[in-house]
């Protein structure tokens, strides 16, 4: 997912991210507010990730994310 992605649906995906990753406090995310690099940064600090296994983690929520609303979309 690309930066303008996720800043553009961030409040889509605040509610989500406090469940999957449930270090995340309100604060952190009116912190973050959508900013890419910063979130990375947070998943980095809180739950002991490399770069590159924090982008894994966000891009594989974010292809649940998207699985499972298209699921929503499709049964209404």
């Amino acid at each position: 997912m690309n930066k303008d992605m996720f800043e553009g649906k961030w409040h889509e995906y605040a509610g989500q991210i406090k469940e999957k990753w449930g270090k995340f406090t309100d604060d952190d995310l009116t912190e973050v507010r959508g900013r890419r690099e910063s979130f990375l940064g947070k998943l980095q600090s809180y739950y002991g990730y490399t770069k590159n296994e924090a982008e894994k983690e966000l891009d594989t929520f974010f292809h649940s994310y998207k699985k499972n609303a298209e699921k929503t979309k499709l049964s209404k």
